[in-house]
């Protein structure tokens, strides 16, 4: 069938730009202001060239005017019932969908993607989020009691997708009572300053939403202005690494969406032709420009020339045109130079020794485009099956067996998302369980919406979009929020000489813990450990950069541990209690010598029921089966990290030690622990308890030294997923800025002095979420 043109009708578009007169200041404190400096850019629309409106330049004067309206309106609006919110967020979404064509319009326009997939899926995705994060807004107070908003957040979204990442980001903002500067794209602002206008339209109180469009320096005043509580980033991993050193020394809570080079795994029993289908959808849509693109090919090797085949034919009928033609698949790359990284990625590809194929299809004879590829015969290795291309551009490898399927899949530093095609779901559940991705889509792709979270892994990111997770990235413990800050010196107890005497010092040596054995460090050194008298208590080994390497290679090799059941690691951890309780006099005149007789006996009572905590969390730290408007169901999974870096608290040696170890070893991740500097030898007596308890070898390493030579280590380790550093602020931001080569989770006490003892503090919930990441596996149903 031959497809005529079927041009959509942009005056509704074109007449609110003539209305605004094509120049658009900085929406801020409720109002348009024009920029500081005077400075505009212009915006073009990429299927045409033509200059579309000017747009201001936010500096930092703009943001700094921005981040003060927003923290002005933040007591107001966390004043407001839940339901004067949830209304606020009610009305957003009925103006969105009242203006849902000019809307799609304008970002076909300003973006280049076809004008279908802004209409029939951008903008009511957009809705969608505004109509579910009221519902949230609503029942804010009642299903997430003991938590606050962050405060001031600075939001910076991409261009491929601007009004959706704009509702993915304000949405849940607002609804958890936070105040939001964004910052839109440089390429794509309209639709940005469309919703502002609609802010106004709703009468949202002035500066709770506040708009400053800007180039990366814009984003960059953004990212470093003292006064904001939270930045959530979505774009390129190297940006986001650049904007997590930024805030390293910050106290700013920091969530990012980054790259992704998604595999598009298809076995030999699946549907070809809905395969077929779904990669359309996978790597040609809004031009391939989307995150988690299936833009790896990975094909069981008895299919694949049939399903090459039956890709190439289909590639065929593509059709590239004008992005406000109905009848196209393929509309315009963003930008110049996006198009000319494209083609660049693409020549290094076939340099690489990779195949190119282009369909023989008409392609417009101006504005940016870049007809759809695919290169077969891609190594592993190349730049192409390794590096995001963000274009129309596949590459095709082949495998054998699923467990290849799976190492293929991830062999990658990103993490974002994957596709499983087959027909067996025993097959397709195993192999989602096993790739290493925030989203998993079976018999699917680019399933979205606003109750399922949308996040990466690995250098893909960190925080999540959507969901209860999602509104989790704008909370945090109202405690936590309210904790002092820790004193230089920290409080050391005193101990009576009446004490002292009844516990004498004992020259004690211990060993480090590494792959479920003591072991002597490599430095061959130790460092004496002294009471509060002055007096030699006994010397602990004086660990380095090799001893950290033999940790880290012993808890991969733990890493079977996440495989055992919740009931047994449960199970473990109760003997760990029971072997605890069966040396609690002895452990308790020990560490009386350090922290005085009445702590070391609460430490251990209160580390025993600790453990029983994590006993029972065990098992019962469940995901959810999320039932979207469409027919799947996603299954929301709680995942273990993977191996995760401790560096203890010194005021509490043994119960800081435990509360932060036993939440990871819960649900299934491995550990390198670093115990208290002031008072290591207490993990002498921790060996015995794990060795009697059946932790298998490698679950927990512990490595005893200086503690901010082995953070550095640790945190620059690739090999390491997160780290938890909860001792003094420099150590926090030292744990930050050391960690950003492979973007690991870092969770930290941001120098703030935390009671252990008490549980509303010390254990729950809080710690969990931070001991996992969520996947989120969606699955069709029914005919």
């Amino acid at each position: 069938m031959e497809y005529g043109p079927a041009p959509e009708d942009p005056k509704d578009a074109l007449v609110w730009l003539d209305q605004h007169e094509r120049r658009f200041g900085h929406f801020i404190n409720g109002e348009w202001q024009q920029p500081v400096e005077g400075i505009f850019f212009e915006t073009t629309n990429p299927a045409t060239g033509e200059k579309i409106a000017e747009v201001a330049e936010g500096s930092a004067a703009d943001i700094d005017a921005a981040v003060k309206a927003a923290r002005n309106a933040l007591p107001e609006w966390q004043s407001l019932t839940p339901h004067a919110r949830a209304r606020h967020l009610y009305a957003m979404a009925r103006a969105i969908q009242r203006q849902s064509r000019r809307l799609a319009v304008l970002e076909t326009i300003d973006n280049g993607k076809p004008i279908r997939e802004s209409r029939d899926i951008d903008i009511p995705l957009v809705a969608r989020h505004f109509y579910h994060h009221a519902g949230w807004a609503q029942l804010l107070e009642t299903e997430f009691p003991g938590y606050s908003a962050c405060g001031v957040v600075g939001q910076i979204i991409p261009w491929n997708f601007p009004l959706l990442m704009l509702a993915w980001k304000i949405a849940p903002a607002i609804a958890t009572g936070n105040t939001v500067v964004l910052k839109p794209a440089e390429f794509t602002p309209l639709t940005a300053l469309a919703f502002a206008e609609i802010c106004q339209e709703i009468g949202l109180p002035a500066g709770v939403v506040n708009i400053v469009t800007g180039d990366g320096s814009t984003g960059e005043a953004l990212v470093k202005h003292p006064d904001i509580d939270k930045i959530a980033f979505t774009g390129s991993t190297e940006v986001g690494r650049a904007i997590r050193g930024a805030t390293a020394k910050s106290h700013k809570r920091l969530s990012l969406e980054l790259g992704g080079k998604s595999p598009f795994v298809v076995f030999e029993d699946a549907d070809l032709d809905s395969a077929v289908e779904g990669l359309v959808d996978g790597i040609w849509l809004n031009q391939g420009q989307v995150c988690c693109a299936g833009s790896r090919l990975l094909m069981q090797e008895s299919i694949a020339d049939t399903l090459m085949e039956k890709i190439r034919d289909r590639m065929n009928t593509l059709r590239v045109g004008s992005p406000l033609d109905k009848a196209i698949d393929i509309g315009a790359i963003v930008a110049p130079v996006q198009l000319q990284r494209i083609r660049r990625l693409v020549d290094q590809g076939i340099a690489d020794g990779a195949s190119c194929w282009q369909p023989q299809i008409e392609m417009p004879s101006q504005g940016l485009y870049f007809p759809p590829t695919l290169l077969s015969n891609v190594h592993p290795a190349s730049v192409v099956a390794q590096q995001e291309i963000f274009g129309p551009v596949l590459a095709a490898m082949t495998f054998r067996t699923p467990s290849e399927a799976v190492e293929l899949a991830n062999n990658t530093v990103y993490g974002l998302a994957a596709c499983v095609w087959s027909e067996s779901i025993n097959v397709s559940l195993q192999v989602a369980a096993q790739i290493k991705a925030g989203v998993v889509w079976v018999n699917c792709t680019n399933m979205f919406d606003a109750a399922c979270g949308f996040g990466g892994y690995r250098e893909s990111g960190y925080g999540r979009e959507g969901g209860r997770e999602g509104l989790l990235e704008y909370l945090e413990p109202s405690w936590f929020k309210r904790a002092p800050q820790l004193s230089v010196t920290e409080r050391k107890p005193e101990v009576s000489t009446e004490e002292h005497r009844r516990d004498p010092a004992i020259d004690r040596t211990v060993k480090l813990y590494i792959g479920g054995k003591q072991a002597r460090p490599d430095s061959g050194y130790s460092f004496e450990v002294r009471d509060q008298r002055g007096e030699l208590l006994g010397e602990a080994p004086l660990g380095n950069r090799k001893d950290i390497r033999n940790a880290v290679e012993a808890a991969r090799k733990g890493a079977g541990w996440a495989k055992t059941t919740a009931h047994n690691r449960a199970q473990v951890l109760y003997y760990m209690a029971e072997n605890l309780s069966l040396r609690q006099e002895e452990i308790s005149r020990r560490l009386a010598a350090m922290v005085g007789e009445a702590q070391a006996s609460r430490e251990v009572r209160t580390s025993i029921e600790r453990i029983f905590s994590y006993g029972a969390w065990a098992d019962k730290y469940d995901g959810a089966v999320h039932n979207p408007p469409s027919r799947t169901i996603a299954i929301a999974m709680n995942e273990p990290i993977g191996t995760v870096g401790i560096i203890c608290p010194s005021d509490s040696p043994l119960l800081g030690l435990l509360s932060l170890l036993l939440p990871v070893l819960a649900v299934g991740n491995t550990a390198i622990v670093v115990p208290s500097e002031t008072y290591p030898l207490i993990v002498g007596d921790l060996y015995q308890v794990f060795d009697t308890s059946d932790l298998p070898d490698g679950a927990v390493n512990i490595v005893t030294g200086y503690s901010a030579q082995l953070l550095k280590t640790i945190a620059e380790h690739d090999d390491v997923d997160a780290i938890w550093c909860f001792s003094d602020e420099a150590s926090a931001a030292a744990a930050k800025a050391f960690s950003v080569g492979n973007l690991k989770q870092v969770f930290t006490n941001e120098g703030r002095a935390i009671n252990w003892f008490d549980a509303k503090q010390g254990e729950g919930r809080w710690y969990l979420q931070h001991a996992t990441q969520v996947k989120n596996i969606w699955v069709p149903y029914g005919e």
